[in-house]
C-alpha cells in the first residue's frame, strides 16, 4: 500500500471528478450546541448526501479511475453499510458489477439499499474487518478490484472534498470535528487543508468501545484493538488504515473517544433540536461536544457523516438516549399489599406529571415483609429536574423509594 501524502491538489482533482455526482450538502447552525460550546457550531449534513453518507465521494473517485480492463473485472468491497451503498451506487453510475461483503447483523435498510443499487450482497463474519478478509479473498479468486473503504489515496482524496465545501461555506471555521473509523474521512479533511490553513484544527472522534486510533497515534504505528463493542457500527473498525494513519499522525490530529451514553444523547439532540436523522456514528462529533472536556475553538463544524440507521436500532438508541438524558426514571417502591395501594401510588405519580410506561410486581423476597410488595415503575419525565421533583413528591408522601 502506498502511503505517500495526499494533498490539496489531489483533493481538488477529486472534486472535479465528483462534479454532478456528489451533492454539495448544506451546513446548518445549531443554537443548542453553540450555547454549549460558547461559540458558533454548524453541522455539515452528509446524512443528506446521496446514498445517505459521505462514502459516495471516495468510492466514486476510486472507481472512476480504474482502467478499462479493471472495470471489466468488476469490483468488490467490505462494509457495515455506508461504504457498501457508496460502492453500489458508484458501480451503477459507472456501469460496473459490484459484490459487497457485509457483516452478519448489518442494518437491514443498509443491506436493502445496497441490493437496490444493484450490488450482490454476501454476509460474512460479525465485523467490518472480518468482511474485509473475505472481500480480499474474493478479489484474489475472481480478479475483481477491491475498493477499500478507507485505505487508498483516491478514497481519501474523495472524502476530502467535504473540507473544500466547508471552507467555502464557513470561511472562518476554526475546528472541524470528524467521526473516525479507519480514518479515511479525517485524513481527507487534513489533506484538503494541507499547510494553507494552519488556523483550522481537525479533531477526530471514536467510540470508546472501538477506539484503535488513540493507542496507535501514541505508538506511532497502527495497532489493532483486541475487541470492539459499540452501537456506532459505521466507525467500528479494528485497525487504522495505513494511508489515513500516515496523514493523521504526521499532522498531529488528536482523536478523542466518546461513550455509548454520549452517542445516544447526541443522536437524540440532533433529532430533537436539529431535526436531523443520523446514525450513531454520524452523531459522534456532536457527542464530543456533549461530553465536554477540552474546549474547542469556534466556529466549529461537526460533520454528520451518515444517516443510514435501522428504525429498530433508532428506537433502541433513542430510548437509551432518553434514559441518558434523564427522561426516564426507574423506581422500586415498597407499598402495603392491600387493595387500592397500587392505585394510590399511580395517582401520586400522575400528580407529578410523570407518565408511567411500565409497572412490575415483586411479591416475594428475603427483604420483603409478608404484608408488603415491591413495585417496579418506569416513568417518562421531562428531564433531570423533573426526575428530582417526582422523587421528592413520592418521598414527601411517605413512600419508600429506591432508584434503579
Amino acid at each position: 500500500m502506498r502511503t505517500e501524502a495526499v494533498g490539496p491538489a489531489d483533493v481538488a482533482a477529486a472534486a472535479r471528478v465528483l462534479e454532478g455526482v456528489a451533492l454539495r450538502t448544506p451546513v446548518e447552525t445549531s443554537r443548542a450546541l453553540s450555547a454549549l460550546a460558547g461559540g458558533p457550531v454548524l453541522l455539515k449534513c452528509e446524512n443528506l448526501q446521496r446514498a445517505g453518507s459521505f462514502k459516495i465521494r471516495g468510492a466514486y473517485v476510486r472507481m472512476s479511475r480504474l482502467s478499462a480492463e479493471e472495470k471489466t473485472r468488476g469490483v468488490v468491497a467490505a462494509s457495515a453499510g455506508n461504504h457498501a451503498q457508496g460502492v453500489a451506487l458508484a458501480a451503477r453510475l459507472l456501469g460496473l458489477q459490484a459484490t459487497v461483503y457485509m457483516p452478519q447483523g448489518a442494518a437491514l435498510p443498509k443491506v436493502a439499499a445496497t441490493r437496490e443499487y444493484g450490488a450482490q450482497v454476501v454476509h460474512v463474519g460479525t465485523t467490518v474487518d472480518e468482511a474485509l478478509v473475505a472481500a480480499r479473498e474474493h478479489a484474489e479468486r475472481t480478479g475483481a478490484v477491491l475498493i477499500h473503504p478507507f485505505d487508498h489515496r483516491d478514497v481519501v482524496a474523495g472524502q476530502g472534498t467535504i473540507a473544500l465545501e466547508i471552507l467555502d461555506q464557513v470561511p472562518d471555521v476554526r475546528t472541524i470535528i470528524v467521526p473516525v473509523g479507519g480514518g479515511g474521512l479525517a485524513a481527507g479533511v487534513v489533506a484538503a487543508l494541507g499547510d494553507d490553513h494552519p488556523e483550522v484544527q481537525v479533531i477526530g472522534v471514536q467510540a470508546a468501545g472501538a477506539a484503535a486510533y488513540p493507542a496507535s497515534l501514541a505508538a506511532g504505528h497502527p495497532i489493532p484493538v483486541a475487541s470492539m463493542s459499540t452501537m456506532a457500527d459505521g466507525i467500528a473498525v479494528g485497525r487504522p488504515g495505513d494511508v489515513p494513519f500516515s496523514l493523521l499522525h504526521a499532522h498531529h490530529v488528536p482523536v478523542r473517544t466518546v461513550s455509548e451514553e454520549d452517542l445516544s444523547r447526541a443522536l437524540l439532540l440532533v433529532a430533537e433540536r436539529a431535526k436531523m436523522l443520523v446514525e450513531p456514528s454520524g452523531a459522534a462529533g456532536v457527542a464530543v461536544l456533549l461530553a465536554g472536556g477540552e474546549p474547542v475553538a469556534a466556529p466549529v463544524v461537526v460533520i454528520l457523516s451518515g444517516g443510514n440507521i435501522d428504525p429498530i436500532v433508532l428506537l433502541r438508541v433513542v430510548r437509551h438516549g432518553l434514559a441518558s438524558a434523564g427522561r426516564y426514571l426507574q423506581l422500586r417502591v415498597r407499598i402495603d399489599d392491600r387493595p387500592g395501594a397500587l392505585a394510590a401510588l399511580l395517582a401520586a405519580l400522575a400528580a407529578t406529571g410523570g407518565n408511567v410506561m411500565h409497572v412490575g410486581h415483586t411479591w416475594t423476597g428475603t427483604d420483603l415483609n409478608v404484608d408488603e410488595v415491591e413495585i417496579g415503575v418506569l416513568v417518562e419525565t421531562r428531564g433531570p429536574t423533573h426526575c428530582a421533583q417526582v422523587l421528592a413528591h413520592l418521598r414527601d408522601a411517605g413512600y419508600r423509594v429506591i432508584e434503579g
